[in-house]
């Protein structure tokens, strides 16, 4: 059990956004007691929703009070009247706590090219109660296929006292590295200056939700912000602020291996390492293909120790790769060694790749680079969702 992150309230509503029924919450409200410095990393997905065009604009000031947060509707594609929408909603929940709207960021998720229903969402901020320590509510009022809500505390001791990280996240299917259709909010009560933040919020992303894929599709809406409130009076410094990165990394990793686990129709994840590669990049761009790959995505659903589709992907992803140099894990069990064919148990294999977690290491002797990334079985469920999301 964690301290709660001190100086945040939080509230929720239902507006019914999604069909104009509220059966469930859907919108939310994080607000901090005083200004925080803030950073965030969004979509590169050249169709761009409306809230990240808005929030990016308010963060050139570096400063922000609070996130509002819809889900149903992505308030994407829907042209003029969709930044016109998001800057209303900055405005009610402004008024609802008393700050200048540019100190607000706006992050929506859901179904794209459908006008947002801003007023329902707007009566539902202006009268919202807000309390500390409500994150599973939060977490809860942002999922749209999502089955289970995705929230992590972490204490993180330094040299003059305790500081608190808190994260929420979204987020189960149009999951591809640069980002996914995600939202992820994390606030700390320790006092790290915006300069810092704007360095260790990008690695942060590139190290976790830009290493996870369920399908391959990048949304428009991907949004990770970072707030810092100082409420703690703990300055990250020097080795506290290395340390603070380190936990903030950790923190979004673990939010991201929660996303990926909760992908649509996904039976399994497993994570590839790619070792010894030519470079850092070069390892990347390896593990992310072989996460990407629809023939070693379905090979793992089934359960088959194909593993000649693992080397291939890698051969095809743009890194170097030898395959008389390569070799190729699947768990604890060699299959490929050093460009030649192992003998192995077969049995063995399909056990290992039955299970929930898979691990596949493949080292190209080649260098000193290191990477890994983490992908999903495809299912047919995964198809049944998304023929079915619209209606």
């Amino acid at each position: 059990m964690t301290g709660d992150v001190l100086g945040f309230t939080v509230g929720t509503a239902a507006a019914g956004v999604r069909d104009g029924t509220p059966t469930r919450t859907d919108v939310a409200l994080i607000v901090s007691d005083r200004s925080c410095a803030a950073a965030g990393v969004f979509t590169t997905n050249q169709v761009i929703a409306a809230p990240c065009v808005v929030t990016r604009r308010h963060l050139e000031q570096g400063r922000l009070r609070a996130i509002v947060v819809n889900s149903g509707n992505a308030n994407a594609c829907t042209g003029e009247q969709g930044e016109r929408h998001a800057v209303m909603m900055a405005r009610a929940a402004a008024q609802r706590i008393g700050c200048d709207p540019y100190e607000v960021a706006v992050a929506s998720t859901g179904v794209i090219g459908v006008p947002l229903p801003v007023e329902r969402i707007m009566k539902a901020v202006k009268g919202m109660g807000l309390r500390p320590g409500e994150w599973s509510d939060v977490a809860k009022a942002i999922m749209t296929t999502d089955t289970k809500p995705k929230s992590i505390g972490v204490e993180l001791p330094l040299s003059s006292g305790t500081v608190h990280l808190r994260g929420v996240a979204k987020g189960a299917g149009m999951i591809h590295p640069n980002m996914a259709t995600m939202l992820a909010f994390v606030m700390t009560d320790a006092d790290v200056e915006v300069e810092a933040l704007r360095d260790i919020v990008p690695h942060a992303a590139e190290t976790s939700f830009n290493a996870i894929s369920v399908d391959g599709d990048t949304s428009t809406n991907d949004t990770l912000l970072v707030l810092a409130n100082g409420a703690s009076a703990i300055k990250a410094r020097g080795k506290d602020l290395a340390a603070f990165k380190s936990a903030a990394s950790a923190l979004c990793e673990s939010l991201a291996r929660e996303i990926v686990a909760d992908g649509e129709g996904v039976t399994r994840v497993f994570e590839v390492m790619i070792r010894g590669a030519a470079s850092d990049d070069d390892a990347k761009r390896a593990a992310r293909t072989i996460t990407t790959s629809n023939l070693v995505k379905t090979a793992i659903h089934g359960a088959d120790p194909n593993w000649g589709r693992i080397l291939a992907a890698a051969g095809r992803s743009g890194a170097k790769v030898d395959a008389t140099r390569a070799t190729v894990r699947i768990g604890e069990v060699v299959v490929f060694d050093s460009g030649s064919p192992r003998a192995y148990d077969a049995k063995r294999v399909r056990e290992i790749i039955s299970q929930p977690q898979v691990w596949i290491e493949v080292e190209l002797g080649l260098g000193s680079g290191k990477a890994h990334a983490w992908g999903t079985d495809l299912s047919a469920e995964y198809v049944r969702i998304n023929a079915d999301y619209t209606t």
